[in-house]
């Protein structure tokens, strides 16, 4: 399983490697409709959707996501217009730092799928209008942002072995502590510091550091509200992962569960910053 696990791992960074820095923003931005479709259907199946309508799902985001490349002004140089970045992101945004934390707090339920696919396309199409967006700025942009979930990530995961004592969400997530929260912050902590004092991404943004860092924090912060979530979807839907898709790893909804919150917000950060 280990051998598996890094085999994946060491495929799929090559792979988004090589399209980050070595693929135009507009063939950056379509190579990556090809996963969120996979995440979207995955969503689907989790949330009570049939193969059939989970891939109905998935290509009317392929053909969303075609139709705001093509026909809403995007250009590989500045992204999309201020207008949609600002509905969509501001609006999966709000979804996850004010509704999320009450769904998972009253434990509604996610069994519904017409209501849950019409939620997964809004999510998962903004999240990917964010990566296109940072991308057009600056490849090294987008990178900083996923950085933060994935430093996140792994903080928690350490910290919560060595020191977790507090679980976070027992009926959610079993697994996750308030020390490995903690854990991640602090890593995270120091990861925006040294973003605001080496980073020459940090002296493009029209704010002092203070600000930038807190910032962060904040991101780190909401990529647990989408880890939790998908933990509550899989949980209502009884399995483990979200598929199968990805040898050791489980599903692509899986990788990206914290990406979902945090990519859109720091996009949105991004734009107002620059106003």
């Amino acid at each position: 399983m280990l051998k598996q696990r890094i085999i994946t791992a060491v495929i799929l960074a090559a792979v988004f490697f090589a399209a980050l820095f070595g693929l135009s923003t507009l063939y950056f931005a379509g190579l990556c409709l090809v996963p969120l479709m996979a995440a979207v259907y995955e969503w689907g199946k989790l949330t009570g959707l049939n193969a059939a309508g989970s891939l109905a799902v998935a290509g009317g985001v392929l053909l969303t996501g075609l139709v705001l490349l093509f026909n809403t002004g995007f250009s590989a140089a500045r992204g999309f217009p201020d207008v949609p970045v600002l509905a969509l992101c501001g609006a999966a945004s709000a979804f996850w730092i004010v509704v999320a934390p009450l769904w998972l707090h009253y434990g509604w339920t996610t069994q519904r799928p017409v209501t849950m696919a019409i939620l997964g396309a809004l999510v998962m199409l903004a999240m990917w209008m964010a990566m296109a967006q940072l991308h057009a700025r600056s490849p090294w942009l987008l990178l900083a942002a996923m950085m933060v979930v994935w430093i996140a990530d792994t903080a928690a995961y350490f910290a919560g072995r060595k020191f977790g004592r507090r679980k976070l969400a027992p009926v959610i997530s079993p697994g996750k502590s308030w020390e490995g929260v903690y854990g991640a912050l602090v890593c995270v902590f120091v990861y925006a510091v040294l973003l605001v004092l080496f980073s020459p991404l940090a002296a493009h943004a029209e704010l002092s550091h203070p600000l930038i860092v807190v910032s962060v924090l904040v991101l780190a912060i909401v990529s647990v509200v989408g880890d939790l979530f998908e933990s509550w979807l899989k949980r209502q839907a009884g399995v483990k992962d979200s598929g199968t898709a990805l040898p050791g790893h489980g599903g692509v909804l899986d990788r990206i569960d914290a990406l979902m919150p945090v990519l859109p917000l720091a996009t949105l950060l991004v734009v107002l910053m620059s106003q």
